[in-house]
């Protein structure tokens, strides 16, 4: 199965795809997206080894879920069985690209202490102060260790965006599947920067929302905005994830009516799906 390279307005197209699959079982979705944050949570009791180990299985739980949208796909039922599908089927596969995701964090993480990252760690957890002639070299450092992250992370998401998909639904390989993973995605930068900027706005807006509704029951704790809000954006950014990988890896090849369709409204790609 080959990429193809789809026009930048389909990055916006995943996401109403997306929650169009959230609406057509929004209760299952909420207790699957409760279940992921439960297990993540419950690893991370465990200071280090727990984020490791959650590193290792996530792809596994997302591979999981990527069958609960190709149910849904296909008429059928959303079930919170879905989540655990990658524990029956190809999970040292999908646990291998859970390794490669660890090992590549860590080795971003190490180089971005190197950089001088190290210092804003002192600075927000230990509570050490600088000199003002000090902070000013300090910060011109972790700007540079922030970007080199931030430049290392974008290949690695690529890397393993759709690995877990192409290893679930075409039993591929890992090194196979990050590779194609990566390609697929370098080959359509357009519509994902489309997806990511549209992220960044939906969160921004529905997280401002939520705030000034909550704040009328009274003072709300941080962490629970962020559950609500993680509870109810995962399931559109889940089903966002498997609406991309139909757009890019299409069952068949795409056809001259399929192309035109990818220029539709959203309510075309409703009537699609």
């Amino acid at each position: 199965m080959e990429a193809r390279h789809v026009r930048g307005r389909q990055g916006l197209q995943w996401i109403l795809s997306g929650f169009y699959y959230f609406k057509l079982s929004p209760f299952v979705w909420m207790l699957l997206s409760s279940t992921f944050l439960m297990v993540e949570l419950t690893l991370q009791i465990l200071p280090v080894l727990g984020i490791f180990a959650f590193l290792l299985i996530s792809p596994v739980l997302v591979a999981g879920v990527m069958v609960g949208c190709q149910s849904l796909d296909q008429g059928k039922r959303l079930q919170l069985e879905h989540l655990f599908v990658g524990f029956r089927k190809n999970t040292a596969p999908l646990i291998t690209v859970g390794g490669f995701n660890l090992i590549a964090l860590v080795l971003i993480v190490g180089i971005f202490m190197l950089m001088g990252g190290d210092a804003l760690i002192d600075m927000l957890v230990y509570g050490k102060r600088f000199g003002e002639n000090e902070l000013m070299g300090i910060m011109d450092n972790v700007l540079s260790a922030w970007l080199a992250a931030l430049g290392l992370s974008i290949p690695l998401m690529m890397a393993i965006w759709f690995a877990p998909l192409l290893i679930i639904f075409e039993n591929l390989p890992p090194a196979i599947a990050i590779r194609k993973s990566f390609f697929a995605c370098l080959n359509n930068m357009a519509p994902f920067f489309v997806y990511g900027i549209t992220l960044l706005i939906l969160f921004f807006l529905i997280s401002t929302a939520t705030v000034k509704l909550l704040s009328l029951f009274g003072a709300v704790p941080p962490p629970l905005i962020l559950i609500i809000l993680y509870i109810v954006i995962l399931p559109t950014i889940f089903a966002s994830i498997y609406a991309s990988y139909q757009d890019i890896f299409p069952s068949e090849p795409p056809s001259e009516e399929t192309n035109q369709n990818d220029e539709d409204t959203s309510s075309n790609s409703e009537a699609n799906h």
